[in-house]
């Protein structure tokens, strides 16, 4: 049961950076409205093949900008302010 956890955060995290690195392009980022930013969820698991066979790249890595990491805002505070990310 801790080993499927563990999968899910790490598809999880996966996705959340897929889905940065697509709103860092702004032709997307115009395009959705407030209502689809809301509706994104990082809980999709269509592009996994849970069943066959699987083609590890151990030579190559995905694609991500982790530079889209600076553009997207921390957490809140309850004053509305942005909190400062603890050193």
């Amino acid at each position: 049961m801790l080993a499927l956890h563990l999968l899910q955060s790490a598809l999880v995290h996966v996705n959340t950076l897929l889905i940065q690195e697509v709103l860092a392009d702004p032709k997307w980022a115009d395009r959705l409205t407030d209502a689809d930013q809301r509706a994104l969820s990082p809980l999709f698991w269509t592009h996994v093949n849970p069943y066959g066979r699987f083609e590890l790249g151990t030579n190559s890595r995905l694609d991500l900008d982790l530079s889209v990491r600076a553009t997207v805002p921390g957490p809140r505070t309850p004053s509305g302010e942005a909190a400062v990310a603890p050193t």
